[in-house]
């Protein structure tokens, strides 16, 4: 008979006692198990797979760390350009408003806009017959 120590997380058919196989999720309910002895081929296969994953999650944790490097930085051009797109409203704004003033004091005192004959329409030539060669 084998004995087992207690807390094990297996069944042998002498113990008569289980500990949740399922929450271990090992087998079906009142399966019988024997413990696995492993090899030491299996140790080192274990060994290799978990630094293998380690150097994986730390490629993706890095990974992860450029992309958002890279997207706050794209962020701070995007902030930098929207500032300065602003201000150039402003300015544009500005050239609008002087603008629009100085043609309003232009059209109070233009002469060509207070003659009566501007008030008569005029045949005009048109402009591209004028270009065509003849």
């Amino acid at each position: 008979a084998v004995t087992l120590p207690s807390g094990h997380g297996l069944r042998s058919p002498e113990s008569g006692c289980e500990e949740s196989a399922l929450a271990r999720g090992n087998s079906a309910p009142g399966a019988t198990l024997w413990p696995v002895i492993e090899s030491p081929e299996d140790d080192d296969r274990k060994v290799r797979r978990r630094e293998k994953n380690r150097v994986a999650a730390q490629r993706s944790r890095k990974k992860q760390t450029q992309k958002a490097d890279k997207l706050h930085e794209e962020y701070e051009c995007l902030e930098q350009e929207n500032t300065s797109l602003r201000r150039e409203i402003g300015k544009l704004t500005e050239e609008l408003k002087h603008l629009s003033d100085v043609l309003k004091d232009h059209e109070k005192m233009c002469p060509l806009l207070h003659c009566s004959m501007n008030f008569v329409p005029v045949a005009r030539p048109d402009p591209i017959t004028n270009c065509l060669p003849r």
